[in-house]
């Protein structure tokens, strides 16, 4: 099933073209660019086969690849409504499209690197607290075109990628982990995607400022 067709079929209605909006909310799909080294997440039916045994997150090179998207939603236990803007500072979750397990870090080491293990967790889009990861940004809200960082709510670290490369079985793959230092490896952009229209709420906050 295409991520299309997966949308359609969840009642997931008020997509737009990418191209037609500025801010990302709750609901959308996407894939997000490592801009530094220019891959995007990724996951698979792959586990690490160290650390904690959990499905791997890696980067890709590849435009096209359906195990790249990602849908944003609310922190664990909460619920961000379809069409919500996503706020700068604000905690969310990011539910691997394909396998359904949220993207994921703890204190286990990562294979390559030795910097903190990302991973994909969960069931059907539930897993615990060590999904959370906070959006940074500049301004009010996320906004397409716009570079961010995800910092892991209960380690404090960054999302990042600094181009160690895995062989088989997923062979060109980039090593994606968490570090505590900001640096370039840690900056992400929405790009390929279906993303829901803003809610009413963005409408009347805007209307408010202009009065």
């Amino acid at each position: 099933m295409t991520v299309v067709q997966l949308l359609l079929f969840g009642g997931l209605w008020g997509a737009v073209r990418s191209s037609d909006l500025a801010v990302v909310t709750c609901g959308s799909v996407v894939k997000l660019l490592n801009t530094r080294h220019n891959v995007r997440l990724h996951s698979h039916d792959v586990r690490y086969g160290s650390g904690s045994g959990q499905q791997s997150v890696t980067g890709v090179t590849s435009v096209d690849d359906s195990n790249s998207y990602w849908r944003i939603r609310g922190k664990t236990a909460t619920v961000c409504e379809r069409g919500t803007p996503v706020k700068c500072g604000q905690p969310i979750r990011l539910t691997h499209v394909n396998t359904g397990r949220n993207l994921h870090s703890h204190h286990f080491t990562s294979p390559l690197s030795g910097n903190q293990e990302v991973s994909a967790f969960g069931e059907e889009g539930e897993g615990d607290y060590l999904d959370d990861w906070t959006v940074l940004c500049n301004g009010p809200y996320w906004v397409r075109d716009g570079e961010v960082r995800f910092k892991h709510s209960s380690t404090e670290v960054l999302l990042s990628v600094t181009g160690e490369q895995y062989g088989r079985p997923i062979s060109g793959q980039k090593e994606v982990h968490g570090m505590s230092q900001p640096s370039q490896n840690n900056y992400w952009k929405t790009m390929e995607g279906i993303f829901m229209k803003p809610s009413e709420l963005l409408k009347t906050e805007a209307h408010h400022a202009e009065l």
